[in-house]
């Protein structure tokens, strides 16, 4: 079993800089596909960006966020630059098998209570 835990949002303007922080419990999770997904109001969930042995993005962050992770502190990071208003929505972070497919969140089985991200004009 993994449980997560974000952190890290908050209100930014655009061009600006934000760092989230997932902090994972579990034995697995070293092997586990970490990820972040966001979800803004009336929209549905959206990935943004995994890691498990290779990293994966969203084309509309590719080149301002960086996911990374730090297994020895069983914690996931996602580095947000040159923030646009439309980054605005609440993130969530979720842990998978080593072998799922990357942007799709019913492969993820641990997910987080998410954490808002706003980005003003």
């Amino acid at each position: 079993q993994v449980q997560v835990v974000e952190s890290g949002g908050g209100l930014v303007q655009a061009g600006g800089s934000l760092r989230l922080v997932c902090a994972a419990s579990g034995r697995t999770f070293s092997t586990s596909t970490m990820a972040w997904f966001r979800q803004a109001p009336g929209k549905e969930r959206e990935f943004v960006a995994a890691i498990n042995w290779s990293t994966s993005y969203t084309d509309s962050v590719k080149g301002r966020f960086t996911i990374s992770r730090d297994n020895a502190k069983s914690t996931v990071y996602l580095h947000m630059n040159s923030l646009k208003p439309e980054d605005t929505a609440v993130y969530y972070c979720a842990a998978g098998e080593p072998g799922l497919r990357f942007g799709r969140p019913e492969e993820y089985t641990y997910w987080g209570q998410g954490t808002q991200v706003t980005v003003s004009s």
